[in-house]
C-alpha cells in the first residue's frame, strides 16, 4: 500500500481486512514517521511503541483466523494527553499529574480500542486544555508543521500537528471553546465538535461534573479526511452510564443528507472582528462550492453573536472551578496562560452570576430563533491564519475566540475542513455549524467543501 502514513483510516482498515498490508506494517510505518517529524514538532509527548506493536501482532493473528476486532481493526491512532489511557502517563498538561498513570481508559479511548484501534501514544495539550496555543510546563511547546515558528492551535494542537504530518490518521480532540476546531483549521485537517450531550467526557481532565459550564466541553475526532470523522464519530457517541449528561440520540449517516435541500447562512466577520482577506476568500470559496452542489446560501449572521457574553462563563466564578481541577491534580505550579482563569478575576456575586446564566440562556434562545431559517452556518474558524507563537493571547487577537466559543455555549455541532491557503502557505479552515444533533449535516457539508477544494495538503516537514 503506497504512502500508508497519508492514507485515510478507512482505507487502512480496508487494506488490513483485504490482507494488502499487515497491522504491524502500518504501525511500524507510523512509528517511523513520528520518529522523523516529532523532534521538530514536539506533538507526541509519550510513545507506546512496544505495546502498539504487540497489539498489532495480535490484530494480524486475528486477521489470519478470519476474525476482526471492529471497524478500526489494526488502525493506529494517537490520543490527546487530556484523556486517560490505561498504562500510559496521562498528564492533562498539568504538573501535578506529571507521573500519573491511570488504570483504565477514558470512555472514548476504550471505545476506540474496542473497535480495533491501536494507540501509538499521547499528544500534547496546554494545561487543562484551556488555551488556544499548545504549551505546558511538562512537555513544552508544539509547533505547526507548515511553519515551525507558528502555533498549531490549541488545545488539541499536538493532535492536529501529528495528524497533518502523517504520524497518525486519527486522534481524539476536545473542544471547550474551539479546541478541536482551531487546531484542525491551523493544521489543515478535518475535525468534528459534536453536539453537547453526545459523547461522554468520563476520564477526561475536564470531566462531567462542572455545573453551569458542563455543556461547554465536548469530545470529537480529528483526522486528515472527513470520511474518517464519519467512521470514528459513531464509535465514541452515546451514554456510558457515568457521564450523566449524555443523551441516547440516534446517530444519523451523512450519506443520507440531501445537500440540495439545505439552507446555509454564511459570513466572514463578527461585529468589528474582521477576517483577513485570505480568510474571507477561503470562506467565499467554500460558499461557492456549496452553491455549486445545490445548497441554498444566504449571506446572513445572527445578531446575538456580536454580544461577547457567551465567553464569560469560564471566568465568572473567579477561577474557582479551575482551582478545584488543579487541586484534584495536585498542581501547585501553573503555566502563565492558565493564570488568566485564576488570577485577577473576581468572582461575580451570586445574584450577578445567576443573572449571567439567564443572559446565556437568552443567547441560546436567540440563536435557535436564527436557525429556524437555516440548517447550518458557514463561517471561518478564526479571522486570521495560524499565528506566531505567543500571539493568540494579545488583545488584538483574543476576540477571535467568539468565532468558536459561541457554539460551545449553544452546544451545536460543527465540522472543520481546509478551504484555502494563505500567501505564506498556511492552511485556512472553515467550519460548518449545524442544528443540535445534526452532525450528519455538518459532515455532509464538510465533505462537499473537501471534495471541491481539496482538503488536507501534505506539509513539507
Amino acid at each position: 500500500m503506497d504512502d500508508i502514513t497519508y492514507a485515510s483510516a478507512k482505507s487502512i482498515a480496508q487494506a488490513i481486512r483485504d490482507k494488502e498490508v499487515s497491522a504491524v506494517e502500518v504501525v511500524e510505518a507510523h512509528l517511523r514517521r513520528i520518529d522523523e517529524v516529532n523532534p521538530k514538532l514536539n506533538a507526541v509527548v509519550h510513545l507506546a511503541a512496544d505495546r502498539a506493536l504487540s497489539e498489532a501482532r495480535n490484530a494480524d493473528a486475528a486477521t489470519a483466523r478470519g476474525e476482526s476486532n471492529g471497524p478500526l481493526h489494526g488502525v493506529p491512532m494517537t490520543v490527546k494527553d487530556s484523556h486517560d489511557a490505561e498504562g500510559l502517563v496521562s498528564t492533562g498538561g498539568t504538573k501535578g499529574r506529571e507521573n500519573f498513570v491511570p488504570d483504565r481508559d477514558a470512555t472514548t479511548v476504550a471505545r476506540m480500542r474496542a473497535a480495533g484501534a491501536i494507540v501509538l501514544g499521547k499528544t500534547n495539550t496546554p494545561e487543562l486544555t484551556l488555551s488556544f496555543e499548545t504549551d505546558n510546563l511538562i512537555y513544552g511547546r508544539t509547533n505547526n508543521p507548515y511553519d515551525l515558528e507558528r502555533t498549531p492551535g490549541g488545545s488539541s494542537g499536538g493532535a492536529g500537528a501529528i495528524i497533518a504530518s502523517g504520524g497518525s490518521p486519527l486522534d481524539l480532540g476536545t473542544d471547550t471553546g474551539g479546541s478541536v476546531r482551531v487546531p484542525s483549521a491551523f493544521c489543515g485537517i478535518a475535525g468534528l465538535k459534536p453536539t453537547s450531550g453526545r459523547v461522554p467526557r468520563t476520564g477526561h481532565i475536564i470531566s462531567h461534573s462542572l455545573g453551569a459550564t458542563d455543556a461547554l466541553t465536548t469530545v470529537g475526532p480529528m483526522a486528515r479526511y472527513v470520511e474518517d470523522l464519519v467512521l470514528a464519530y459513531p464509535i465514541i457517541a452515546g451514554p456510558d452510564g457515568e457521564d450523566p449528561f449524555i443523551v441516547p440520540m440516534p446517530v444519523d449517516d451523512p450519506a443520507n443528507v440531501d445537500v440540495k435541500s439545505l439552507r446555509v447562512a454564511w459570513f466572514t466577520d463578527i461585529g468589528d472582528m474582521t477576517s483577513t482577506a485570505e480568510i474571507a476568500s477561503a470562506t467565499k470559496a467554500a460558499a461557492d462550492a456549496l452553491t455549486d452542489a445545490g445548497v441554498s446560501l444566504t449571506e446572513d449572521m445572527p445578531n446575538a453573536l456580536v454580544n461577547p457574553t457567551e465567553t464569560n462563563l469560564l471566568t465568572a466564578d473567579g477561577g474557582a472551578g479551575v482551582r478545584r481541577i488543579l487541586d484534584k491534580a495536585g498542581t501547585t505550579e501553573v503555566h502563565p496562560w492558565l493564570s488568566r482563569f485564576i488570577e485577577g478575576t473576581d468572582p461575580l456575586p451570586v445574584g450577578e452570576y445567576t443573572a449571567l446564566l439567564e443572559v446565556v440562556d437568552a443567547f441560546r434562545s436567540d440563536m435557535l430563533g436564527f436557525m429556524e431559517d437555516y440548517d447550518a452556518i458557514l463561517l471561518p474558524v478564526r479571522p486570521h491564519p495560524p499565528l506566531p507563537h505567543g500571539e493568540s493571547r494579545t488583545p488584538e487577537r483574543s476576540p477571535g475566540g467568539k468565532f468558536t466559543a459561541a457554539f460551545n455555549t449553544t452546544g451545536w455541532p460543527g465540522a472543520v475542513v481546509r478551504a484555502g491557503t494563505s500567501p505564506e502557505g498556511l492552511p485556512i479552515g472553515v467550519q460548518m455549524i449545524a442544528r443540535p444533533w445534526r452532525e450528519d449535516v455538518s459532515l455532509a457539508l464538510a465533505a462537499v467543501v473537501e471534495s471541491a477544494l481539496g482538503g488536507w495538503q501534505k506539509p513539507s516537514i
